[in-house]
């Protein structure tokens, strides 16, 4: 009986992991106890049920679900890496090194939560939410060991390019950069500022901000949305901005 180790491979050429011969050597989250919640007995759309027959088998047909899984995981972190890439500054091999430690670590998150899968969606589709959050993940770390752009660091220089780069846009933009600049400078709080400095001002990639916070996805929408519902109703009261449709300025 052999399992994917934990400490699977993740080299280009490399399969998706080594195998543990014995059972002693199993790390032990590698399957769910055997009391855990059993698969969805039905429902599942015949792909998705394969899937989760293959991957709670035994044997050859175990390990040979592991490898097709890999690969698609590994297609879709490698896709997925090569887009984002340029926004986080890295490329080429590195690159590719990230999106396959992303595809082995997805793996065996995959294969231990097998069970929990509950037909919701198409199991493939269920199984690349794992791969995206695992290279979000390690893009974001990987951003901030290269040391790009300091936290704290507010680039106003680069707002009116944000704003409009037109030679007749020129004027309004930077009239409306400073306007925005006395609106962050007076309506928002610090961790706000923060926030919206980082991501707006610095071009800092969000899931690099997440990372370097310690926060989620999540936390730092909210935190901008609230920034900029303050910078919007300072903006409009100073003239900057028109008042949407149906509220008041």
């Amino acid at each position: 009986m052999s399992r994917v180790d934990s400490t699977a491979s993740d080299s280009p050429g490399g399969v998706t992991g080594r195998v543990a011969s014995k059972e002693a050597d199993q790390a032990p989250n590698t399957r769910a106890a055997p009391n855990g919640p059993p698969p969805p007995p039905g429902g599942l759309d015949g792909e998705s049920a394969a899937w989760v027959r293959s991957l709670t088998s035994e044997g050859p047909g175990y390990e040979e679900a592991c490898e097709r899984l890999h690969a698609l995981l590994l297609r879709v972190a490698l896709g997925t890496a090569r887009r984002r890439g340029p926004r986080y500054r890295i490329t080429g091999p590195e690159l590719d090194d990230l999106a396959h430690q992303a595809a082995a670590d997805a793996l065996m998150s995959v294969v231990r939560k097998v069970r929990e899968f509950r037909g919701e969606s198409r199991f493939t589709t269920w199984a690349y939410k794992f791969v995206i959050f695992e290279l979000s993940g390690k893009l974001g770390r990987h951003f901030w060991r290269r040391g790009h752009v300091p936290l704290d660091g507010e680039d106003w220089d680069r707002l009116p390019g944000l704003l409009g780069d037109e030679p007749h846009e020129t004027t309004a933009a930077g009239e409306l950069a400073a306007g925005v600049r006395r609106a962050v400078e007076t309506e928002l709080t610090p961790h706000q500022r923060r926030i919206f400095a980082a991501l707006v001002l610095d071009g800092v990639p969000l899931d690099a901000l997440v990372a370097r916070l310690g926060t989620n996805r999540n936390a730092v929408y909210k935190t901008m949305f609230d920034a900029r519902r303050k910078l919007r109703a300072r903006l409009v009261a100073d003239g900057y901005l028109d008042p949407a449709p149906g509220r008041q300025p």
